[in-house]
């Protein structure tokens, strides 16, 4: 892809189509045994696109993607762009309760997935949009519309926010295309590249390494198994190039136990840490373990998708380090009176550059909060940054350094996860009272998550009925690592519960 190209690029769907027009037999998606081209790929998606057309998608409508991680999902993805609609992927993992929150709160108009996974969602969990599987039979063709691209929206992705409840960040063209076009000047991503695709599409780390794998037409290899000894069989199988990851997973992949410490990977170029920090120890045994493979950390916010990298030649001589700014970013450190932070001064990460979200779905409020007019830009700029709540600081040199974060959410497995979402479930079993959960550090998961609760029937009460209940009701990063009984739950002199109390 030239960088002319890429300049008239307005759509996140044109490097693909750029692709099957000029590589169309290269190899775009591995999905276990079946290898898609891009040109096989751009064909079903145009297909699926003719599809939701027929089924009365009108420009801008969101379409809701809840599938496993295979090629289903990307052509899901783009035959949603191709069709001018939002698309709203939903992580696979996620339960009844939470998926129907994405559903209603999108708005969406029609919902892929297949009748296997909507069987297993309560009644009225996707309300009454339309329910359509890929390839599900096309009754005319799909043809070029470009009635969306630049600055509006192409993705709504759900993060857990400070209410309680997933909070959709309003994603445009540009920001994607912007995001790519980064993320693969500063990882030197070629063509012939092969990227181990672990990560979800729901998530803005994995939804990056598709779109940056087309952008360069490189080769995704989608990995739907965690465990160390099924990646150990792809990485070798697939001579894979480039991994992307987050630290509970690299943690298991370079375990003492882990099949990959007893192996060599030589095509094994990078790898890449965002979702939570790299403990420096995990450095020196990645150093052991892949001592041919660079190490690139980096910190994001999904509001800006990407802030900061540290360069593998970085790593070993700025030990914590989050790095500098991605290309055509600026980040600044602010104080509370918004004046710049000199070198060692905490302040708050402030984020300026293209990959700055529209704001979040139908909630100005927390979007005038955290998407702000850029403190040191001419009067009458229309540029915005984004206020990320983290506290960081610069050393003499600029580099950054990540301090804690000014709200309560919790870092669990690279998710950001709300404590009044678990909270909600939890009472929801019927099987409390009352309830408050925070977080204690976790070298495996960054944080774990501990219940307090008084049971609402103490002689009948079960902590392990009520992890079984959350087993069921939230995913997997969400569920109680421990649960503590109390007779009452301490509080302050307002008569709200002492957060600050029972984590002490």
């Amino acid at each position: 892809m030239s960088r002319i190209a890429e300049l008239f690029y307005q759509r996140i769907e044109d490097p693909l189509l750029e692709r099957a027009r000029t590589d169309p037999h290269k190899p775009a998606v591995v999905d276990g045994d079946h290898v898609w081209s891009y040109d096989e790929l751009v064909a079903r998606a145009q297909r699926l696109a003719a599809q939701l057309l027929q089924r009365g998608l009108e420009p801008g409508d969101r379409v809701a993607i809840y599938l496993d991680k295979t090629t289903s999902s990307v052509v899901a993805l783009y035959g949603a762009w191709l069709a001018g609609g939002v698309a709203v992927p939903i992580n696979e993992g996620l339960r009844s309760r939470q998926v129907e929150h994405i559903v209603r709160d999108s708005g969406i108009r029609l919902f892929i997935s297949e009748s296997r996974k909507v069987t297993r969602l309560e009644p009225g969990a996707v309300g009454d949009a339309d329910v359509l599987e890929v390839d599900a039979g096309v009754t005319r063709e799909w043809t070029p519309l470009g009635l969306r691209g630049g600055q509006e929206a192409a993705t709504i992705l759900y993060t857990s926010g400070s209410t309680g409840r997933p909070k959709g960040i309003l994603i445009s063209h540009e920001n994607l295309l912007a995001g790519a076009r980064i993320v693969a000047r500063y990882l030197e991503i070629q063509h012939d590249e092969r990227l181990l695709s672990i990560l979800p599409f729901s998530f803005d780390y994995g939804l990056n390494q598709l779109l940056t794998s087309v952008s360069t037409g490189a080769t995704l290899v989608l990995q739907r198994s965690h465990f160390p000894a099924d990646i150990h069989k792809s990485l070798a199988r697939h001579a894979i190039t480039a991994m992307a990851g987050v630290p509970p997973l690299w943690i298991q992949l370079l375990g003492d136990s882990s099949p990959l410490t007893q192996a060599a990977f030589p095509h094994l170029r990078y790898i890449t840490n965002s979702g939570g920090v790299f403990p420096t120890e995990l450095v020196a045994r990645c150093r052991r373990v892949l001592p041919t493979t660079r190490l690139y950390l980096m910190y994001g916010l999904s509001e800006a998708f990407r802030s900061t990298y540290l360069p593998p030649e970085e790593v070993d001589r700025r030990p914590g380090s989050m790095g500098r700014a991605i290309p055509e970013t600026e980040i600044y450190v602010l104080d509370e009176d918004g004046c710049e932070c000199g070198p060692g001064k905490v302040g708050e990460l402030v984020h300026s550059g293209p990959t700055v979200a529209l704001g979040y779905w139908r909630d100005p409020e927390a979007t005038a909060a955290r998407f702000r007019e850029h403190p040191f830009a001419p009067p009458g700029s229309a540029e915005r940054v984004v206020y990320s709540g983290d506290l960081v600081r610069r050393d003499e040199e600029g580099f950054l350094y990540f301090v804690g974060r000014r709200d309560q959410l919790l870092k669990c497995q690279g998710f950001r996860v709300s404590p009044d979402e678990v909270e909600e479930t939890i009472f929801a079993s019927g099987l409390v009272a009352e309830v408050i959960v925070h977080g204690i550090p976790d070298p495996v998961s960054g944080q774990a998550i501990v219940a307090h609760v008084v049971p609402r029937e103490v002689s009948a009460f079960s902590e392990q009925e009520l992890l079984t209940y959350c087993r069921r009701q939230m995913p997997h990063y969400m569920v109680p690592r421990a649960v503590r009984t109390h007779t009452a739950l301490p509080r302050t002199a307002s008569g709200k519960i002492d957060r600050k109390g029972i984590a002490s």
